[in-house]
């Protein structure tokens, strides 16, 4: 069974009991402005999930995109993966716990034919005002699994979500595959790493609905929100010992094994799962940077390159490698072909930029390391950590890889403190370049400064809360406004967020400013941000009963003699980040 016909085999069962199948989302959210990639198949689905209907119905199915940021550092391993796909089934507020047992115990056994005598499961043990999940573990042995098959795990194994800082969440249930291998103690289950059990699906209960200030609200409606690992089942099912020996890796591996000079299993491991999820961030529309999505992107493909050229593979052949890449993924991924030049475009630019700097960097860690080693020191300071990053481009992630392959580690602390004067001066510096800001009190520059505050509060009226701050720049005749906001926004709510400003200045609202600690302030209801730039105290000005926010000043006395507030311009700048500019007449 190869990897289409197994996720055939997996929609064709959900919808034989009664699931509609759905399509999958980008990896990049498009309404969830709390995460920066698509980890899991119930990010398209929130809205959802907290009660609202779906026009498909109460059952869905679907394979879903999926990044992971947080395994980075783990690919290479058997079963690790930037990008992966997750193959899911959703109740919304139908079936529960025991239909959700029953359907998946069965697909493994009688679709895809596994041993049942291999699979163990993990159920929530409870916690203080949590109940521990008798209900799922009496399903499963209903099913077919053996009490000595089912473990109690803590929150940390047996949790999900949510998602971002709030949303739906519950207990889960987790499905294991024995591999065979023998035990590594007395004390081995499925919550260990050593390899004896690998987790293939995950069955979570969304009971609750996390708020804003960390407490659990139960959802009116319970929802069933699963995901089957496509790769790692593959693994399985073809017998192969990784997900990097199936038919989804083994063609670009060989091509990488061909054209390299040194034989280094995980930096071609590596190279295949960093190429593969910068190819789908780039189809939907990443692009290399230094922040947020881009970012990553840009690690990703940095750190490709670096382990191209550790086993003497030419950089230069890169687009070698994405060549067989859309050819293996062409007709599971029909979007990949579709976007092969821009693919190789992305991806050659990117390397050369990299290229430029990299070989110089690395002769001045190669330097620094010398010195360091001749000095009888085991870390590398943290100034040589952010000169190779402030002047050859290295990030601090590269330097440490290159350091602990070398038998010495980084210190990180410092450089963090560099990076922090570094990212103040920067802002200070900005601030003095353009005209405008804080660096100008005119009267007009104030009006505008308070309209900022107007503003921001506007559109999270409008908008929703997830309408944060995220960049403001000033001059004399008019201001600049980023938000976070994951779409254009419409005509009507620009011109309901216009007619919002206008009206607090027609209140004539007084404006005042308190100073409190940041903890004060934040109990008070005071928004702000980057808070690294706060000290003890902080300045709070709240214009009347509509805006109360943290901020350094100055701002007007009252609204009243602001002026007419219009937007003229509202535009994308970064994937989820709009721009508002406005002025004042």
């Amino acid at each position: 069974m190869n990897a289409i016909e197994l996720r055939r085999k997996y929609i064709e069962f959900f919808e034989k009991h009664g699931h509609k199948a759905i399509p999958s989302a980008p990896v990049v959210p498009e309404n969830d402005p709390t995460v920066l990639f698509t980890t899991a198949g119930m990010h398209p689905l929130v809205p959802y999930l907290l009660g609202e209907p779906h026009p498909q119905g109460k059952r869905l199915t679907d394979y879903q995109k999926c990044i992971r940021t947080g395994d980075i550092d783990s690919v290479g391993d058997a079963s690790h993966l930037t990008f992966f796909e997750m193959m899911g089934n959703w109740s919304l507020g139908d079936y529960f716990k025991k239909e959700s047992i029953a359907m998946s115990y069965e697909f493994l056994k009688d679709v895809l034919g596994f041993d049942m005598n291999k699979i163990s499961v993990t159920v929530f043990a409870g916690e203080e005002g949590i109940p521990r999940d008798e209900e799922a573990a009496e399903a499963w042995q209903n099913a077919g699994i053996p009490k000595e098959r089912i473990f109690y795990c803590s929150r940390e194994h047996n949790w999900w979500g949510p998602a971002g800082e709030t949303g739906p969440c519950g207990p889960d249930t987790e499905i294991f595959f024995d591999t065979g291998k023998e035990k590594c103690s007395e004390h081995c289950d499925p919550t260990c790493s050593c390899g004896k059990y690998l987790e293939i699906w995950n069955n979570v209960f969304m009971q609750y609905n996390k708020k804003q200030d960390g407490t659990l609200e139960p959802l009116k409606a319970p929802n069933v929100d699963t995901g089957l690992g496509l790769e790692r089942v593959i693994s399985l099912l073809e017998g192969k010992n990784n997900v990097y020996e199936t038919e989804l890796f083994e063609e670009v591996i060989a091509k990488i094994r061909e054209l390299s000079k040194v034989e280094n299993i995980q930096s071609y491991r590596i190279i295949a799962d960093h190429l593969r999820a910068s190819m789908f961030m780039i189809v939907d529309g990443v692009r290399p940077s230094n922040v947020e999505q881009g970012y990553v992107l840009r690690r990703l493909l940095r750190r490709t390159i670096r382990h191209m050229r550790k086993i003497e593979l030419d950089p230069n052949n890169i687009g070698i490698l994405v060549n067989t890449f859309v050819g293996v993924l062409s007709e599971m991924y029909p979007e990949i072909p579709a976007n092969k030049e821009i693919l190789v475009s992305v991806i050659e630019e990117e390397k050369t930029k990299f290229l430029k700097t990299l070989e110089q960097g690395e002769k001045e860690f190669s330097k620094n390391l010398e010195k360091a080693k001749s000095a009888g020191q085991s870390k590398l300071d943290g100034q040589v950590v952010f000169r190779l990053y402030d002047t050859f481009g290295f990030p601090p992630e590269m330097t440490a890889e290159l350091a602990e392959e070398n038998g010495i580690s980084i210190d990180m602390k410092e450089f963090e403190e560099l990076f922090k004067k570094h990212q103040e001066l920067s802002r200070a510096g900005s601030e003095a370049k353009f005209k405008g800001g804080l660096a100008d009190h005119s009267e007009k520059t104030t009006a505008y400064h308070t309209a900022t505050h107007l503003l921001h509060k506007a559109l999270q009226v409008v908008l929703g809360p997830h309408a944060t701050q995220k960049g403001s720049n000033l001059t004399a005749e008019r201001l600049r406004f980023d938000f976070a906001n994951p779409q254009k926004v419409t005509p009507e709510e620009l011109k309901q967020v216009e007619d919002l400003v206008n009206e607090q200045i027609q209140r004539d609202l007084v404006v005042t400013c308190e100073e409190m600690t940041l903890e004060e302030a934040k109990a008070a209801g005071a928004t702000g941000l980057f808070e690294n730039k706060y000290g003890d105290k902080v300045k709070v000005y709240t214009i009347g009963d509509f805006s109360k926010e943290i901020c350094g000043g100055p701002h007007v006395e009252r609204t009243g003699n602001m002026g007419h507030f219009r937007i003229t311009k509202e535009e994308g700048v970064a994937a989820g980040v709009r721009r508002i500019k406005a002025v004042l007449e």
